[in-house]
């Protein structure tokens, strides 16, 4: 297995620390996904239709506020810019966005509800869904207003997204003020359309259609993907895009620009709702592109992101940690990602834990690795879903084991420890003790080797206080790394 990214450290550093910094505004039609929940039990006598008994019911931001939740639950800041229509939706929707830490700037539209779609759900299948909306343009003065909102935002913004449901915002005149505004300022703009006329998204950095969107806008059959490419290709420079990002379904990400083409293939997942696939994408190949990251590793993390939330029932937006846990297999391959400080360990335990995770926790000094290191490796990592190991640091083993110790340093000790599969992550100590860590990332479980009295076990009494577990594994007798090199030649 291969990691699909070259520079995975960067890609990690950005979502776990920077994309906590980026603001980013969503211009579009927002809307609520409401849902009723429920199981079928019977056909009704009065039609041939299942009957659906209500179990519960919920309500998501949806369209473009679903925008702006992926990228409030990725870390970073969302501005939600749209029409509502002053009514008791348009309260609900803002109570939840505001709930998200999402700030919002709603015209309100005499005569024009706001969007709301109520799907009914039994198990994890669609039923049926109502659909309460006006469509058509409202009066130049809203469409003013919503401009004037969008342009005072701009400025200070990392990344501007269009997000286009076809109902009214995003008209030409609309699209090319902020593409404008957004362009001067050197901030990118990404667009989801929905209008097979693409021209009036000119000037964007990117506009990402999905295939049939695509297939619409170039009058190619979405069947022949070269013709197709060839068709995108074409509409770059002549609509003065930085490159074209289009979403193929169950074949991935396209990312095309004159001359290059790069495919990311779909991450095979259980599909059960492609609502707000389109959303994530573009959430997060925005947080990507105002970070600095290149638009391939954009679209190829991306691609992860959209794998979660398809797997998911209704409009949900992919969280932080879910995205890191989709890279865990790549992490796993990469020994440099897993050596970590105590602040970004903490970070990284939490998302674990919300991701429901148990977490074990080692540590010892590790100079020389041998057989008797690997078994208690082994053996803690059966007690949970991740494993953390502490090491002393340098001058910790020397104060415990004598002058002449470390043999090996303790940037060379934590990058052996972290190429091993079993080891999720390494962190360094300055205590002999390594308590300093068990406090700071209160793990479920903390694994000792050796024949230990629990009073004797630093840090577990501390365990018990959080409802930890303490285990005591067994260790192989004959290994060493003092014996060892007692054995080795020359001494």
């Amino acid at each position: 297995m291969i990691s699909i990214f070259r520079n995975l450290h960067e890609v990690i550093q950005e979502i776990e620390h920077n994309w906590a910094t980026k603001r980013l505004l969503v211009v579009g039609d927002v809307m609520i996904d409401k849902y009723i929940w429920g199981e079928v039990g019977r056909i009704s006598p009065e039609a041939p239709v299942p009957v659906v008994t209500a179990t519960h019911q919920s309500q998501q931001p949806g369209g473009a506020a679903n925008v702006a939740m992926n990228i409030a639950r990725l870390g970073a800041t969302a501005h939600v810019v749209g029409f509502t229509g002053g009514d008791e939706d348009e309260l609900q929707l803002a109570k939840l966005l505001r709930s998200e830490g999402i700030r919002s700037e709603f015209i309100d539209c005499q005569g024009f509800p706001t969007i709301t779609k109520q799907r009914i759900i039994a198990g994890r299948q669609q039923m049926l869904r109502l659909d309460n909306e006006r469509l058509g343009n409202r009066v130049q003065a809203d469409y003013d207003r919503l401009v004037a909102s969008a342009l005072a935002l701009i400025p200070g913004t990392d990344a501007v997204i269009l997000s286009d449901y076809a109902k009214g915002v995003l008209t030409p005149e609309v699209c090319q003020a902020i593409i404008e505004a957004a362009r001067r300022l050197s901030i990118p703009v990404l667009v989801d359309p929905k209008s097979i006329d693409f021209s009036r998204y000119r000037g964007a950095t990117t506009i990402c259609p999905n295939l049939g969107e695509l297939s619409l806008a170039t009058h190619v059959p979405s069947r022949d993907l070269n013709d197709l490419y060839d068709a995108a290709e074409a509409m770059v420079p002549e609509l003065d895009l930085e490159f074209l990002t289009a979403t193929l379904s169950d074949k991935g990400i396209a990312l095309i620009r004159p001359g290059y083409r790069l495919l990311a293939p779909a991450v095979s997942r259980q599909v059960f709702d492609v609502s707000g696939a389109g959303d994530t994408v573009i959430a997060v190949l925005a947080l990507c592109l105002a970070s600095g990251l290149s638009s391939e590793t954009g679209v190829q993390l991306a691609n992860v992101a959209a794998g979660v939330v398809v797997g998911k029932v209704g409009t949900v937006p992919v969280e932080k940690h879910e995205l890191l846990a989709a890279l865990s297999a790549d992490i796993a391959l990469n020994a440099q990602d897993k050596v970590v400080e105590l602040p970004e360990l903490v970070t990284r335990v939490a998302l674990w834990k919300a991701n429901g995770e148990r977490v074990v926790y080692t540590s010892g000094c590790f100079d020389l690795l041998h057989v008797g290191h690997i078994t208690l490796i082994e053996q803690a990592r059966r007690f949970g879903d991740r494993l953390i190991v502490a090491i002393n640091n340098d001058a910790s083993v020397k104060s415990l084991k004598g002058p002449a110790r470390p043999f090996a340093t303790e940037n060379d000790r934590a990058r052996v420890l972290a190429a091993l599969a079993a080891v999720d992550a390494v962190v360094v100590s300055g205590e002999s003790n390594s308590l300093d860590v068990i406090l700071a990332v209160r793990p479920d479980v903390l694994v000792k080797g050796g024949d230990h009295n629990f009073d004797a076990i630093a840090g577990a009494t501390e365990m018990q206080s959080w409802g930890g577990q303490v285990k005591v594994v067994s260790i192989v007798e004959g290994y060493s790394t003092h014996g060892l090199t007692a054995r080795s030649p020359g001494r």
